[in-house]
């Protein structure tokens, strides 16, 4: 699933080739995606410009006209520019076509994203209760340690509430908690002040840095210039069940919370 880090590297990848270019045709091959894309949306982007590509969680808020067309990447899906007359492949469900010359295609196998419409005066209910960004002055260990007591959840769905902070996902939020030395099955509200302080920092590191290699290499993420993010080398405990730690050589661990996969060290991580 494309996290905070790949879909940042999408607003990336399009915001250039986007604002201050006005939209010729929408081409929608499938509107079944999460929810429909809504019939009417021709009607509101067709003819205008677009103004600013902006992020917000996992969510891409992209400004135009008289309101904002919102994009979810979902489980498996892409936004990426490609120019005018490129065939369409089989997952290939939308086309904006741009003045330019160029192409934004939203490519989604699995169908689990969205494209939906906000006007300017209507915030979209999807944003309305999220908590601050991870890299913003909002965040803090401060906010993690007074949110977290009295809580007996495991330590890694906490962080992963969008409530509590944004765009944490499963890959960051595993590895933020093995650079911090957590044991992600601790309770949340038995960790300590200082502890949170040290997961809030490492949290914004590991997310910084991602960001700015452009993302993970997953099997289904794509650049917003066709070209694949270069982090996944980083990862020291994601996707690494059975594999020796990195840092102490003991064989790595594997349990479920809410659901996901987690690997943790039990020798590295307390």
């Amino acid at each position: 699933m494309p996290e905070l880090p790949e879909v940042e590297t999408t607003r990336r990848g399009i915001a250039p080739h986007l604002e201050g270019r006005r939209v010729t045709r929408l081409v929608v091959r499938d509107r079944r995606l999460r929810w429909p894309i809504p019939e009417d949306l021709a009607i509101q982007i067709e003819g205008q410009l677009f103004e600013r590509i902006d992020r917000r969680a996992k969510y891409l808020l992209m400004r135009i006209g008289g309101g904002t067309l919102i994009g979810h990447l979902g489980m498996s899906g892409s936004l990426r520019m490609v120019p005018a007359g490129t065939p369409a492949g089989k997952h290939d469900h939308v086309d904006i076509e741009l003045d330019s010359g160029m192409v934004l295609r939203y490519t989604d196998p699995r169908r689990f994203g969205a494209l939906l419409w906000a006007r300017a005066d209507e915030p979209h209910a999807l944003l309305g209760k999220l908590g601050p960004e991870p890299l913003s002055d909002a965040f803090d260990g401060e906010r993690l340690y007074q949110l977290s007591r009295g809580k007996s959840m495991a330590i890694k769905p906490f962080i992963m509430d969008n409530a509590v902070v944004v765009g944490v996902g499963n890959i960051y939020a595993t590895e933020a908690l093995f650079a911090a030395g957590i044991d992600p099955r601790r309770e949340a509200g038995r960790v300590s002040r200082q502890r949170y302080q040290r997961l809030a920092e490492e949290i914004k590191r590991i997310l910084a840095k991602a960001i700015e290699q452009g993302g993970t290499t997953l099997r289904d993420f794509v650049g917003g210039d066709g070209q694949p993010g270069y982090f996944k080398q980083e990862l020291f405990a994601y996707g690494r069940r059975g594999e020796l730690c990195k840092q102490c050589g003991t064989t790595l661990s594997e349990c479920r919370l809410g659901q996901r996969s987690t690997v943790f060290c039990r020798q590295c991580q307390r």
